[in-house]
């Protein structure tokens, strides 16, 4: 979901892991602890969260985790967040996971209106007390709850060095791919399966209100590549991405410059601001456990490590950002301000649409 080089790695160790069955972050945890540990034959010794594909944190929090909460840790990632929606709405909440990390200000809502959560608090962290302040309010339907963890922006990523040796400006706006220019330069996410396309799609249907549908016909017509999801167009075809692909424009975040030094930017015109959330699943085994893995997203600790693996910035205020996102990849001062609410009552009719004009575009 982010940039660089340990993510991709990190996506492509959980994918290959998450066939099997399942990942599991860590070894064996000791049991005992704090967090609702397990401590009889007969409770649950494993916590198990359904993540999107990008889910990176440094092994030894992991390894802090279980042996303080007394769990062992096992994610499953069947994608990016748009997969990751799906699958949990088609469980209704009630597979084998008992939370969930990922889902974003779009997506969120459906799940809650499903029944799909359970009773989640914000108000204590792993490292004990009460919590920093967040930047956004935990959302509540009714006892359930999503808890806001990290956020970022969804953003065009221009790859500077490849317009300086074509001798060619950047485009700065979303009007400006699709102008004859940038034919055939740009790559972007199916919103119908990723969190970020989704996120583009919305930001568009703010700009462009009734005229969206026409916006992305255009778009269409000047060669943009859709591809499933953001590993995808990073590994294969961004031309300063894993694969040195030949577009070099793409639908990325605003964090993914900061590992550049200035290689590449986000577009601050084209950002729209996500939020992601974490929840304990309404068909939890062990919702202990669950709420414990919550409580460690919030920690100090994660937080602060969450820049460096997840290339989010920290929901918590007052977390010190690395030296690089404070020089090259700042959030956008004026993100499109997009109707959370429209866009998730709206989601499954938008797609429908997008998807119907994506399809004639192929014909």
């Amino acid at each position: 979901m982010r940039s660089l080089k340990k993510i991709v790695a990190g996506i492509a160790a959980l994918t290959s892991m998450a066939a099997l069955g399942a990942c599991s972050i860590a070894g064996q945890s000791t049991s005992g602890g704090a967090g609702g540990a397990a401590t009889g034959t007969d409770q649950p010794t494993t916590v198990t969260v359904v993540t999107h594909d990008s889910f990176n944190l440094p092994k030894e929090l992991i390894e802090k985790f279980e042996k303080v909460s007394g769990y062992k840790l096992v994610t499953t990632a069947p994608g990016d967040a748009g997969v990751l929606l799906n699958q949990l709405l088609l469980s209704n909440g009630k597979g084998k996971a008992d939370a969930y990390y990922g889902l974003d200000n779009f997506s969120y809502q459906k799940l809650g209106a499903a029944g799909a959560l359970a009773p989640t608090t914000a108000d204590q962290a792993w490292d004990g007390g009460e919590i920093a302040q967040l930047a956004d309010e935990p959302i509540a339907f009714g006892d359930a709850a999503a808890v806001p963890i990290d956020r970022g922006d969804v953003c065009l990523n221009v790859d500077n060095n490849w317009f300086k040796a074509k001798g060619k400006n950047p485009p700065a706006t979303f009007d400006d791919i699709i102008k004859p220019e940038y034919k055939d330069l740009t790559v972007v996410e199916n919103p119908a399966k990723s969190s970020p396309g989704f996120a583009m799609l919305v930001g568009t249907q703010t700009l462009y209100a009734d005229g969206w549908k026409d916006y992305w016909n255009k778009l269409f017509a000047n060669g943009v590549k859709v591809v499933d999801g953001w590993s995808d167009a990073y590994s294969v075809d961004y031309s300063a991405g894993e694969g040195k692909g030949s577009y070099p424009i793409m639908l990325s975040y605003g964090s993914s410059p900061a590992d550049a030094a200035g290689a590449t930017s986000s577009l601050d015109a084209t950002c729209v601001r996500q939020i992601e959330y974490a929840g304990v699943l309404a068909g939890a085994k062990n919702p202990e456990g669950a709420q414990a893995f919550v409580n460690f997203m919030l920690s100090s600790e994660v937080q602060s490590a969450i820049a460096d693996n997840m290339y989010m910035y920290p929901e918590r205020t007052g977390v010190t950002l690395p030296e690089k996102f404070e020089k090259y990849a700042k959030l956008a001062d004026a993100p499109i301000k997009v109707d959370a609410d429209s866009a998730q009552a709206n989601r499954d009719t938008w797609i429908k649409e997008w998807t119907a004009l994506f399809e004639a575009a192929q014909k």
